[in-house]
Order: structure tokens, then C-alpha cells, then sequence
């Protein structure tokens, strides 16, 4: 069974910006719970079958702020269980509550938190302090196990580490031995509960070592506008190592897919809104996500566990724009499952 989510990000509602949301949660501002329950929904009206909570705050600010505060830690960089928040979990516990009651079951949800190795480079650049990497790990899990244990009128089904610097950022001076080690302190609470765990790359260059790390069992690809990553994996690793796979199936890559569609008119599509909706109309169709995704089943079979859009759609220029993105990525993973299932 192939499960349908999101990486997260997502676009904010017209005249509402990043800024303002800085200062929103810095206020606990009822309209900020209100934006990111309405964005909840839209995600589980399109289909997702594990949304994740949007984000709609800065991917390494979101931690670090409470990392960094000394009021909140227990030692320097490893935060208070107890203070180990993320605020959109418990916003969005009302989202879970109306889910129960229209469809009698627990809504499953996705927590992505920023890794300890992308923390790390936000905040050390490239010198390498394993105690401090481990610190920010320790503080990661943390993050996850005080979500899990508050989530009440939802259930949290998957775990993300979100580590886009891995494979890309030439600065990492940490071991391979170091890296596993890090990886597996930040996802250990969620493996002990059970829960699908996974890390996010932007790349797949360095995939075996976390191969190595024994509390992560999905590595996510963004295949769908880089299907030459496929390439970089070999199955018979993840046969190996008992690891699976989480998939993209559908471009997120916004400003490229743009300047495609500015070439083929010789215009500005951002400024032609219709124009922009092509990239849901005749680019990203349901048709194309349903033949990504039989052509990498046919590469990984049964190692593919999830497939959504490759990364988060923060980038969008509308909800409306991103819902519709999602709308189509579900109703090609699901034909393509009918298929698969009849065929």
C-alpha cells in the first residue's frame, strides 16, 4: 500500500505575510491557529492521506528560536522536554477532533522537524563539534517526543527529519559514523513508538549512510523533477538494509516550471495568473503523476511506502494553486493503486 503525503509548506492566504507571521507566533494570535487549521483542511479535502501540520514558519528559526533560549534548555542547545513545542501540533487539535467526527477514525498526521545536521550548519557553518551535533539531536527528538506524547484527537503516523544539506552542502565536515549517529539519536523516540520515520533530502547522493542509521526506515527522493536521482539508489540496498522509500511524484518546482511556460507564450505567466494555472492544467495532470509513479514502481516495487509532490509548496503563489497541485497528485497515486490492484 502506497501512502499519499505532503513535505509540508504551503502558500499563506492572500494578503497575509511572513513577516506578519513571525510576530503572530511570537503573540500566540488566534488568526495565525485559524490560518494554519483552514490550510489543514484544504490538505485533507485534496486527498492527503498523512498531511503534514503546514509550515508556514522559517524550516530552522521554528527550532532554533527555542533552542536558543536559555529560559527553555536544560544545558546549552538541549531544550526542555516540556518546551520542546511546536504550536501547530496543538492548533491543530481541533482539525483532529472534527476529522473523528465525520469519518470515526483518528486523523493521521505527518510532523516534520528540521534535522540536527541541517540545525547545525544554519548555526556553526562548517567547523565540526560532535557534542553539539549530538546536543542538537538530543533537542530534535525531544521536539518529536513531546509532540507524540500530546497529540490527542489525532495520530501522529509519520516522522520527518527534514536534512536538505546532506548530499548538497560541501561543508558538512562531519564522518559518516558521526552523521549516523546523530540521525539515530534525533529519530529514537519515534521508532520506539512505532511510527514510520523518515529523513528528506534534497538529494540522494549520500543515501547509504543513512541506510546505517537504524531508528530511519524511509528516505524520501524528489524524483518527480529530478528522476535521474532514482538512479543514485540501488534497491538492492534498501532489500539489505530493510529500508524503504518515500517518493516524488509530482514537481513542486515552481519558478522552473514557470520559465517553461513563459518560453512556450512569450509572456510573464506570473503576471498572467491564468496562464500559471497550466502548471496544473497541462503539466502537473493527474496522467503524468499516475505514469511517474508506475514507472518508479516499476524500478522499487513494494520499497515505495509513500508518494506525494516532491517538497513543500511554500513557494506557490496561491493555496488555491497548491490545493489543486495536491488535488491531482491523489487522484493519480489512487488510479494508479486501482490499476495496479485490478490489473
Amino acid at each position: 500500500m502506497i501512502l499519499f503525503d505532503d513535505i509540508g509548506s504551503y502558500p499563506l492566504p492572500k494578503d497575509v505575510t511572513r513577516p506578519w507571521i513571525v510576530e503572530a507566533v511570537k503573540r500566540n494570535d488566534p488568526k495565525f491557529l485559524n490560518i494554519l487549521r483552514d490550510a489543514m483542511r484544504q490538505k485533507i479535502e485534496a486527498g492527503v492521506d498523512v498531511p503534514t501540520y503546514p509550515q508556514f514558519q522559517d524550516m530552522n528559526q521554528q527550532f532554533l528560536d527555542i533552542i536558543n533560549d536559555e529560559s527553555k534548555t536544560e544545558e546549552p542547545l538541549l531544550v526542555r522536554k516540556d518546551k520542546a513545542r511546536i504550536v501547530e501540533l496543538e492548533a491543530l487539535e481541533e482539525v483532529g477532533a472534527e476529522y473523528y467526527r465525520k469519518n470515526g477514525k483518528k486523523l493521521n498526521v505527518r510532523v516534520c522537524v528540521t534535522g540536527p545536521v541541517e540545525l547545525y550548519m544554519k548555526q556553526f557553518g562548517g567547523t565540526a563539534y560532535k557534542d553539539v551535533l549530538n546536543a542538537l539531536a538530543e533537542s530534535v527528538d525531544r521536539f518529536i517526543g513531546n509532540s507524540i506524547d500530546n497529540a490527542k484527537q489525532f495520530r501522529i503516523a509519520t516522522v520527518s527529519i527534514d536534512e536538505p544539506s546532506i548530499g548538497i552542502n560541501p561543508q558538512i565536515m562531519f564522518s559518516e559514523t558521526d552523521l549516523v549517529e546523530a540521525l539515530d539519536k534525533a529519530a529514537k523516540t519515534a521508532a520506539s513508538h512505532n511510527i514510520d520515520t523518515e529523513i528528506h533530502l534534497h538529494s540522494p547522493l549520500h543515501y547509504k549512510p543513512v541506510c546505517r542509521v537504524p531508528s530511519i526506515g524511509i528516505i524520501g527522493v524528489e524524483s518527480a523533477a529530478n528522476p535521474s536521482y532514482l538512479d543514485l539508489i540501488d534497491k538492492k540496498d534498501l532489500d539489505e538494509y530493510d529500508k524503504f522509500l518515500r517518493v516524488g511524484v509530482a514537481r513542486t518546482d515552481i519558478y522552473n516550471m514557470a520559465a517553461v511556460l513563459n518560453e512556450k507564450y512569450g509572456t510573464n505567466v506570473w503576471k498572467e495568473p491564468a496562464r500559471l494555472e497550466k502548471i496544473v492544467t497541462g503539466m502537473e495532470t493527474q496522467q503524468v503523476i499516475e505514469k511517474r509513479l508506475e514507472t518508479t514502481y516499476g524500478i522499487f516495487g513494494e520499497r515505495i511506502k509513500y508518494a506525494g509532490p516532491d517538497c513543500g509548496l511554500g513557494s506557490w503563489p496561491t493555496q488555491e494553486l497548491a490545493f489543486r497541485l495536491l488535488r491531482n497528485t491523489g487522484a493519480g497515486i489512487k488510479e494508479f493503486l486501482k490499476r495496479r490492484k485490478t490489473g
